[in-house]
């Protein structure tokens, strides 16, 4: 609800040169526990992606690329599971798992979202060019509100036993 309520209320109003909007509702579904089931995040996802689409009337595009995004996410972990495996308490935390880790977990995730976002929108690769400048500079604006987001509100890491 505070993700929701701080994009609604503050952050969609922030777009950077008509090219870069920041998805700050992204957070919730990135941050979400590492064991989390995979129909949790479905249904987070979508729920989110819902309560986001009827806010801004856009007709269930932030719903399919938030569901895009809790589909391919435990594939990402699985992708970047750390050579000890996980913990049962881990969770995405740049703290607890790293820069580098969360850098490239971050960065996968988002310009997947984002590119399923902005291609749906498009309808279409008419304007590819334009479709492509506008995903990186969202994906690079969400991203980095993101990590601002981990560093201010998240605990700092706990040693690993």
């Amino acid at each position: 609800m505070i993700y929701v309520g701080v994009y609604v209320l503050l952050v969609h109003r922030l777009v950077l040169f008509d090219l870069g909007w920041c998805f700050l509702y992204l957070g919730f579904l990135l941050f979400l526990p590492i064991n989390t089931p995979i129909v949790m995040q479905l249904l987070l996802s979508f729920a989110m992606g819902l309560t986001i689409d009827i806010f801004y009337d856009t007709g269930g595009l932030h719903a399919a690329a938030a569901v895009g995004l809790g589909f391919v996410r435990p594939w990402v972990l699985r992708l970047l599971t750390p050579r000890d495996g996980y913990d049962s308490v881990d969770t995405v935390n740049v703290h607890q798992m790293g820069w580098q880790w969360f850098s490239v977990y971050l960065t996968l995730l988002v310009l997947l979202h984002h590119a399923t976002f902005f291609l749906l929108e498009l309808g279409s690769f008419r304007h590819l060019g334009l479709t492509g400048a506008k995903m990186l500079v969202s994906a690079l604006f969400t991203s980095l509100t993101l990590l601002i987001v981990q560093l201010l509100f998240s605990p700092v890491r706990r040693g690993r036993q």
